[in-house]
């Protein structure tokens, strides 16, 4: 899989639609996680991991993260060749991304293999930092940027107070809201314009509306560290808002697929509801913003500017919320039950519309970018 992805990079042309090696990785990962880890089971995952002030237990499906990343080679497709990746774009990463939000699965790939990866690329020149994407690459370790994922491209350094002591070789201070944390080996912690590589910081998994992402706060004493280079986090934080609406698509996607399907079974006054033509009317739109959340998304990863990041989080982020939304009404009683897995998907949405940038920290941004007046 991962040669053929290489092969595929420098073949193509820049396209919105999926290439052939793109849907064979998609049915690969999909093909797992419906053996593996349906919504169902990562339900009863979730019931079985009680939160107390924190988890007792990670919710994260670390086995079949071990068969994501070892097996279909997920967890080195950002990174080169020649440090043991597969060289695929972002494309190739954001279908996984939409199969993952398909199933919300309970994986580090976004929090390591996606930002992490990014900034770490960033201090290539390094050997401490391709001998850790070496590791990364392999599924052999896992990795965690230590920004809050309430931080957005525009205010990077929301949440964070971390200080490096003179000699470079110390961290104090803490991150709220760490995405992944509580499974990273090691924690990328960005510092004044210098990316450190640090292990041994106090991680405390606190409560989050998404069950199968929890975030945590980090807390360094003195920790120690190893400066790896120079970090452009902004740059870092615009790479993963543009590959989180491909995740935003997959959840839309399940939301509108699992509704269909139930509004064609379930009968009122001897007729399935998906005949009534309210019904209709309310799935039809919702085709259409999940239609042009795809093309949004895709978008975002062909080109990877600010302005198709900024048009494409602007969008999918209420996309997904509102799907999710209409798919918990729509199955009525049922949906509003623990025991359907639609409430995943709601807190899902509503948990990455706000992170890496809310909507309207990204409509004010394609204001300003693409020059056009604000309200007076």
């Amino acid at each position: 899989m991962t040669a053929s992805v290489a092969e595929e990079k420098g073949k193509r042309p820049m396209t919105l639609l999926y290439s052939e090696v793109e849907e064979e990785l998609r049915a690969a990962v999909r093909g797992l996680l419906a053996d593996r880890c349906p919504p169902a089971t990562v339900l009863k995952r979730i019931e079985s991991e009680p939160y107390r002030g924190k988890l007792l237990n990670s919710v994260y499906d670390l086995d079949l993260w071990k068969t994501l990343a070892g097996e279909i080679g997920v967890a080195g497709l950002l990174i080169p060749e020649e440090y043991g990746g597969a060289g695929a774009t972002a494309s190739e990463a954001a279908v996984v991304l939409e199969e993952l939000g398909r199933g919300v699965a309970p994986v580090p790939f976004f929090t390591s293999s996606v930002l992490a990866t990014r900034a770490l690329l960033q201090t290539a020149t390094s050997d401490q930092a391709r001998e850790l994407l070496g590791r990364l690459a392999e599924g052999r370790a896992t990795a965690a940027l230590a920004v809050s994922f309430a931080a957005s491209p525009y205010q990077p350094g929301r949440g964070s107070a971390v200080s490096a002591g003179d000699d470079g070789t110390r961290l104090s201070g803490s991150v709220s809201s760490v995405a992944g944390a509580d499974v990273a080996d090691v924690l990328l912690v960005p510092v004044d314009g210098i990316l450190y590589a640090a292990e041994g910081a106090s991680v405390e998994v606190v409560p989050s509306l998404d069950l199968t992402r929890p975030v945590a706060t980090v807390t360094f004493d003195d920790t120690p560290a190893t400066g790896l280079g120079p970090v452009d986090v902004a740059e870092v934080l615009r790479f993963g808002a543009g590959l989180l609406a491909s995740e935003q698509l997959g959840v839309a996607e399940w939301c509108l697929d699992t509704t269909l399907r139930y509004v064609k079974e379930r009968h009122q006054f001897a007729r399935p509801i998906g005949s009534f033509q309210a019904i209709k009317h309310r799935l039809a739109d919702l085709w259409l913003d999940v239609v042009r959340a795809r093309a949004a998304a895709r978008g975002a990863v062909a080109d990877g500017s600010a302005v198709t990041v900024a048009v494409a989080q602007a969008w999918n982020g209420g996309v997904a919320v509102h799907t999710a939304e209409e798919a918990l009404q729509l199955h009525g009683g049922i949906g509003m039950t623990w025991e359907h897995p639609v409430h995943l998907y709601l807190k899902r949405a509503k948990a990455t519309e706000i992170a890496l940038g809310t909507p309207g920290d990204h409509r004010e941004a394609l204001a300003s970018l693409a020059d056009v007046p604000g309200p007076e």
